[in-house]
């Protein structure tokens, strides 16, 4: 075999495996040049063997049978540590890699100290824990149960505020989700438009159906309350219907009139609507007509007015000095619905805290729901009146043949157009119907 220049057999131990206690030092007290010169890396180019001093031999370039030794990357070691250092001290290097790191890229390196930010693994720092990610992660634990804790005891607050009663049928699951709301006119010890001696009895006189499909547009559409049905063959009025027969048979029939499943129900009390405008300061309402109306007690001038509780109940009733009588009072009453939605979902309601457990109170002290009923989905029956009042929602009346039928024993009536309300509540509760306003008055109108 080939021998190298400083006499070592190739086949035997390389240099790079003698251990440094076992190697002779000349007696100069220098470094001895490298008997095993530094071979190419394997992705890096040539490197030119420095110019040695006068005296000394030039280094031989090894025999092309010798395997090529592998440089070690800086990168694998880890750092020589300062004197007095605490860590752990790096294991003492060959003289093989000694020699390629004073010779590689002709400069000899100096040793670096570790770099102290950065995380273990890199440069044999050990990465110290975070202690201010724990108290972090503390608090904002401690912030969810807070929110976590305050919600269930609003929503029991809220739950136990309801007045609920069985309004539901047995009708089987459609499209969507319904909601039938009602405004009664039956009094209480409130003083509000009289006491219950004065007016006895209660009848539905305001009636919605408000539908929110899962992917379209929400609608919200008046029922007149003149309405005629059949109930066991008897004709009357729809508005009679709960007070004459029974809670659940009204909603029967407006199942029977959209052919829809009514989901929920929840009617607002005749001083409701006073307690819960109030509460909110006012609403903004417009009417085009000045009014003085000695029946339902509006008087209003011509345009676009903030109505306290009284005048917006009021607004809400007045239909014998509106030219288009029931059906132009339904229009004011979906405003009046919208508008209270629009100002209890306003950031001016919603910051104050104050204000908005107030017109909640009153809110739910007016309403009477269905035992299915609870604040999530009274919270969801909001969101879809404010959608369906909205420019991209579904506004208007059922389609009727006759404003005008008389039954006798009955009186005039309106006479319903069963197949296209069949068709209306369809699309509606399949999300199929574009925005805008329906039903015959709208077509009459010209407004669809």
């Amino acid at each position: 075999m080939v021998k190298q220049s400083g006499g070592y057999d190739a086949q035997g131990t390389p240099p790079s495996f003698i251990p440094s206690g076992a190697r002779k030092r000349p007696d100069t007290g220098r470094v001895p040049a490298a008997t095993n010169p530094p071979q190419t890396p394997p992705a890096f180019s040539p490197i030119k063997p420095r110019k040695r001093a006068a005296g000394h031999p030039p280094v031989q370039q090894p025999a092309t049978s010798v395997a090529p030794a592998v440089a070690t990357p800086r990168s694998s070691r880890a750092p020589r540590q300062s004197a007095g250092s605490s860590r752990v001290a790096s294991p003492a290097r060959s003289s093989s890699s000694l020699n390629s790191e004073r010779n590689y890229g002709g400069s000899v390196m100096p040793p670096q100290r570790p770099n102290r930010a950065q995380p273990s693994g890199f440069g044999g720092e050990v990465a110290k824990p975070h202690k201010k990610h724990h108290w972090i992660l503390t608090t904002l634990l401690v912030i969810i149960l807070a929110i976590v804790l305050a919600l269930f005891g609003c929503w029991n607050w809220a739950n136990s505020q309801l007045d609920k009663t069985d309004w539901l049928t047995g009708k089987a699951d459609t499209d969507g989700t319904s909601w039938l709301v009602l405004g009664s006119d039956e009094r209480d010890d409130s003083g509000i438009g009289g006491s219950a001696d004065d007016t006895p009895g209660f009848r539905t006189d305001t009636m919605l159906v408000l539908t929110k499909p899962k992917h379209g547009s929400s609608s919200l559409i008046s029922i007149p309350r003149d309405s005629l049905v059949k109930v066991n063959g008897t004709s009357m009025k729809i508005n009679a219907v709960a007070e004459t027969q029974s809670k659940r048979t009204l909603t029967g029939e407006v199942e029977d009139i959209t052919g829809q499943k009514i989901d929920h129900v929840a009617e607002i009390k005749f001083n409701g609507l006073t307690k819960v405008v109030d509460a909110l300061g006012g609403v903004n309402l417009c009417y085009d007509t000045t009014v003085d109306d000695a029946y339902s007690g509006l008087n209003w001038q011509a345009g676009c007015h903030v109505a306290d509780g009284g005048t917006a109940l009021a607004f809400s009733r007045m239909r014998y000095s509106d030219p288009k009588g029931d059906f132009g009072r339904a229009e004011r009453q979906r405003q009046v619905i919208g508008a209270i939605m629009s100002k209890a979902s306003s950031p001016e309601t919603m910051k104050s805290p104050a204000k908005a457990q107030k017109v909640a109170k009153a809110a739910l002290s007016s309403i009477e729901v269905d035992k299915q009923t609870n604040p999530l989905t009274l919270l969801s029956m909001a969101m879809a009146f404010k959608a369906a009042t909205g420019k991209q929602g579904v506004s208007g009346s059922v389609y009727w043949t006759d404003p005008d039928h008389y039954v006798d024993g009955v009186g005039s009536t309106v006479l319903l157009d069963d197949t296209k309300n069949l068709e209306l509540f369809e699309q509606l509760a399949t999300g199929t119907h574009k925005p805008g306003t329906v039903g015959t008055l709208a077509e009459t109108l010209g407004n669809n």
